[in-house]
C-alpha cells in the first residue's frame, strides 16, 4: 500500500507526519541476512524508509514528490543506494538553524572516527535547501549543507540536483577512499558547491556548478581528478586547492568568478592544471600562493582582469607552457569595446605576474591583446626563463609599451621571443 501518496495528495507536510518521531533502533540480531529492496512509499516517511535498510545494505527507491523536512535525514547503513526519479523527487529542507538536509555516516561516528561506512550511492534526486527557491534565483536559505557525508568510503554521487543551501552543496569529510561526484548539478549554495576535506583518489567529473560562493574546495587531500566540469558565475572563487598533491585539474570551463578562478595554497605540490578555459574573472585567473613543482599548460586565459597567472613568493619550480593569454580579438577588431560603461564588459586582459618567486619556466605561450606587459615581476625573482613565446599587442595602456616589466632584483633569462608591443595596426 502506498502510504506516502495520500499524505502528499492531502497536502500534509511529511515532516509533521512522523519525521520528528523517534527513529527505530537498529538491532543487528533481527535484521535480514541479505540486502533489501526498500520502496519508500511503503513507509510513513523517508527517515523510516532509511531506517528499514538492514546492516547488509540495500536500495531505497523514492518516487516522485515533494518531501519537506525540518531536521536532517540520516542514513547510517553502508552498501546502500538511495535512488530517486530525477529532479521530480525533491527533498526540501525547511530547517532554519543551519542543519543539513541529509547526513550520511556510521551510527558510531560521533564517538569513534574509526567507525566508517563503505559504498554508499546517491542517485537521481534533488535536494533543495530553500522552500522559497525559484529556479535560477539566488536566495538566503537558513539551513546548512545539502549533503554531509562523514567517514564514507567509496561514496558515489550521480545525477544529483543540489541547490539553494545555506552551507555547502556537498560536504565530504574524511571520506578517504575513492569519493566520486559525477554528472550532477550543484547550484546557488552560500558556501561551496563541493567541499572536500581529508579525502583521497577523488573524482569530480562532468558536473555543473553555478553561482555558489565557491565552486569547489579541496583541503588536506590527495590525488584530486577534476575533469570536464562547467563552472560559471560564482560569487567568490572557482576552484580552491590547499595542502593537496598529485592532482590534475583539466578540461574544465571556469568562467566569471567575482574572485579568482583557481587558487593553490598551503603546501600544494605536483599538480597539473591543463587544458582549461579560464575566462572573464574579476580578481584574477590562477593564483599559485603556495605551490611547488606544478605545471600550468595548454590553458586559455581570456579576458581575465588584474592578472591571468600569479605566482607568489611561497611558490616555485613551476612550468608554464603552451598557454594562450588573450583578449576578445577576432581578427581586425575586438568583440568587446575597450571602454564600456559596465567594467565587466570591457576588453580587459592581463598577463603573468611573478612576485618574489624562483625557478619559473615560461615557454611556448602566446600573449596578445593585453593591457599590461606579458610578464611583470615584483621583488626578488630568481632563475626565471622566458624563451620562445609569441608576444603581440601587449602593454597597450602604456605610453612606452614593453613586453616585460621587471623589478631590479629579477634574474631573468629572456631569449627567442617574437615581440610586438603596443597597439597593432592589424
Amino acid at each position: 500500500m502506498n502510504r506516502l501518496a495520500p499524505l502528499l495528495l492531502a497536502g500534509v507536510p511529511l515532516c509533521l507526519c512522523g519525521l520528528l518521531l523517534s527513529r527505530p533502533a537498529h538491532s543487528d540480531n533481527d535484521t535480514p541476512t541479505k540486502p533489501a529492496l526498500i520502496q519508500a512509499e511503503d513507509y510513513p516517511n523517508l527517515q523510516a524508509a532509511f531506517d528499514a535498510v538492514p546492516v547488509t545494505g540495500g536500495i531505497v527507491r523514492i518516487p516522485p514528490g515533494d518531501y519537506p523536512i525540518t531536521e536532517p535525514l540520516v542514513l547510517s547503513r553502508g552498501e546502500t543506494r538511495i535512488e530517486g526519479a530525477g529532479a521530480a523527487t525533491k527533498i526540501i529542507n525547511h530547517n532554519t538553524d543551519g542543519q543539513p538536509a541529509l547526513i550520511v555516516r556510521h551510527p558510531d561516528w560521533t564517538k569513534d572516527k574509526k567507525s566508517k561506512l563503505w559504498r554508499v550511492q546517491l542517485a537521481d534526486f534533488r535536494i533543495c535547501g530553500d522552500p522559497a527557491a525559484i529556479d535560477a534565483k539566488s536566495t538566503m536559505p537558513k539551513g546548512g549543507d545539502g549533503l554531509l557525508c562523514e567517514g564514507i568510503q567509496e561514496v558515489y554521487l550521480s545525477g544529483m540536483s543540489i541547490d539553494h543551501h545555506g552551507g555547502n552543496g556537498v560536504n565530504l569529510i574524511d571520506c578517504f577512499e575513492d569519493p566520486r561526484i559525477c554528472d550532477s548539478i550543484i547550484t546557488y549554495c552560500r558556501v561551496a558547491g563541493v567541499n572536500i576535506v581529508n579525502c583521497h583518489d577523488i573524482v569530480v567529473n562532468g558536473n555543473h556548478f553555478e553561482e555558489n560562493q565557491d565552486a569547489l574546495r579541496c583541503i588536506d587531500s590527495f590525488n584530486l581528478c577534476m575533469n570536464g566540469n562547467n563552472i560559471d558565475d560564482h560569487l567568490g572563487n572557482g576552484v580552491i586547492i590547499e595542502n593537496t598533491y598529485g592532482s590534475v585539474v583539466s578540461g574544465n570551463m571556469i568562467e566569471e568568478c567575482d574572485g579568482t578562478a583557481v587558487i593553490f595554497d598551503r603546501d600544494c605540490y605536483g599538480i597539473t592544471l591543463s587544458a582549461n578555459v579560464i575566462a572573464h574573472h574579476q580578481t584574477g585567473g590562477v593564483d599559485l600562493r603556495d605551490a611547488w613543482g606544478c605545471t600550468v599548460s595548454a590553458n586559455t586565459f581570456v579576458l581575465v582582469n588584474q592578472y591571468s597567472l600569479k605566482i607568489g613568493p611561497a611558490s616555485g619550480r613551476i612550468t608554464v607552457t603552451g598557454n594562450t593569454f588573450t583578449n576578445s580579438h577576432i581578427g581586425g577588431k575586438t568583440k568587446r569595446p575597450l571602454e564600456h560603461k559596465n567594467p565587466v564588459s570591457r576588453d580587459l586582459a592581463y598577463g603573468v605576474l611573478l612576485d618574489g618567486t624562483s625557478d619559473i619556466v615560461l615557454t611556448g605561450n602566446v600573449f596578445s591583446g593585453l593591457r599590461n606587459p606579458a610578464l611583470t615581476t615584483l621583488g626578488q625573482c630568481e632563475r626565471i626563463v622566458m624563451v620562445g613565446n609569441a608576444i603581440s599587442e601587449v602593454d597597450t595602456d602604456a605610453d612606452m609599451p614593453q613586453s616585460s616589466s621587471l623589478s631590479a632584483e629579477t634574474n631573468l633569462l629572456e631569449a627567442d621571443n617574437s615581440v610586438q608591443t603596443g597597439k597593432s595596426a592589424k
